[in-house]
């Protein structure tokens, strides 16, 4: 009986614990009203959502809306997996591909702080490699030339996408192709992230360095600078520098065997077809081997899984000057270098728009032409997933699905226009 007793007790304590751990976990959260939104109108966010899931365009998604520090709308729809109808849920894990680019960014400047690295540094200074690189010109009539970089390339270069390195395509695209290196997919690759990008360093890149914005590799390239610098893993610095201080405790590159099951399935959605699951195997729009793979590449630029709430909670640390429930990750004057544009003139790049230090930045609303405020900063993901801090609003949204190659609907641009239709003041 005293066994019994003992047995009991410790059950209890087990349970409370648990019950308490959980409970402190849960996000700040408010009624809509009080934080300036209309319920009645947030309920079209419901509609439209779900339609997409019953017309079988999308399988399912999560989204999560903040407001003022607090939570007003956070909600899943459909399905994580079709086939065997698992309902999509609030801690459903996706796939997040570039907003990976975000968190590495956030790396760096931390690095910056600590005394270990300046942006202005030449990448050369922690991978010697990219001493002398190359660029690809192409020729009339056909055909490239190899010619020497006119300058190093910096670690601001690569903050900025403007190191001129792309995801292996270009004029010189066969060269990458013979090196395997193209696409931003990683997780299959038996070999540390390292290795590929001493590689890498040695073929033609796609433009000079700061005179384009040339989107590719170049978060994966500060991934190593972060392993050079610290003198860690990629996983682990991100892990103990910010998913652990910020409770994200579902973000990482590779699932441990306990959170398989939760895992959002990839879709490949074509008009006038039902919806199909992605391919179990290849690269980049497959299923990814982040379950079954070689657990040994770390993709700085588009490899990590996360939920929607630790996506918020990094989000919300960023929106509030660096700092969530106590615990400072960045310094508000870096949080500020990071959210303004550092394009020049001289930088191809959207109508309206400019790009920060990992974050793409509003310059004007009309020339962008969709809702929005004067400063926002924003990102996705390959697989359809997107976010945006509008800090005019103090607003902080999040929006994941699971989709490859692309959605055949307007789901991004009726998400913002549903969610800023339903702010009253």
């Amino acid at each position: 009986m005293k066994h019994f007793s003992l047995r009991f007790f410790l059950a209890s304590f087990i349970l409370s614990f648990t019950f308490l751990a959980v409970i402190a976990q849960e996000l700040p959260s408010a009624k809509p009203e009080e934080l300036g939104f209309s319920s009645d109108r947030l309920a079209r966010l419901d509609e439209k959502f779900n339609a997409y899931v019953t017309e079988n365009k999308l399988a399912g998604s999560v989204i999560l809306v903040a407001r003022k520090g607090k939570v007003g709308y956070y909600k899943a729809f459909g399905f994580r997996d079709k086939e065997s109808n698992a309902k999509m849920e609030l801690g459903s894990i996706f796939r997040i591909a570039s907003q990976s680019k975000a968190i590495v960014s956030a790396g760096i400047m931390i690095l910056q702080e600590e005394g270990k690295l300046l942006i202005q540094d030449p990448v050369s200074r922690f991978i010697p490699e990219f001493k002398e690189t190359t660029v690809a010109v192409r020729k009339e009539g056909g055909g490239y030339d190899v010619v020497k970089a006119k300058r190093e390339i910096t670690l601001r270069d690569l903050l900025t996408h403007t190191a001129g390195v792309g995801y292996g395509g270009g004029a010189a695209a066969e060269e990458w192709k013979k090196a395997d290196i193209q696409g931003w997919y990683f997780a299959h690759r038996n070999e540390p992230i390292a290795e590929t990008i001493k590689r890498m360093a040695a073929l033609p890149m796609e433009a000079q360095p700061g005179e384009q914005f040339v989107y590719g590799y170049a978060t994966d390239i500060l991934g190593v600078v972060i392993e050079r610098a610290s003198g860690m893993l990629l996983d682990q610095f991100l892990k103990t520098r910010i998913f652990d201080p910020l409770g994200m405790n579902d973000t990482q590159f590779y699932l441990p065997k306990e959170k398989v099951s939760r895992l959002t399935k990839v879709y490949t959605p074509q008009e006038g077809q039902p919806l199909k699951p992605a391919p179990e195997k290849g690269t980049m729009d497959a299923q990814g081997e982040y379950v079954n793979g070689p657990r040994k590449s770390f993709s700085g630029g588009a490899g990590l899984l996360s939920t929607a709430k630790d996506y918020y909670l990094f989000l919300q640390m960023i929106a509030n000057g660096g700092e969530l429930n106590g615990k400072r990750i960045l310094a508000p004057s870096t949080v500020r270098l990071m959210t303004v544009n550092h394009l020049d003139k001289l930088v191809n790049f959207g109508r309206g728009l400019g790009f920060g230090l990992g974050f793409e930045v509003v310059q004007d609303i009309g020339q962008r032409g969709t809702p929005g405020s004067l400063g926002e900063f924003r990102w996705g993901g390959a697989y359809g997933s997107t976010y945006w801090v509008d800090p005019a609003e103090q607003m902080v949204v999040v929006y994941f699905t699971q989709v490859r190659p692309s959605s055949i609907v307007p789901d991004q641009l009726q998400l913002r226009a549903l969610i800023y239709q339903a702010i009253t003041e």
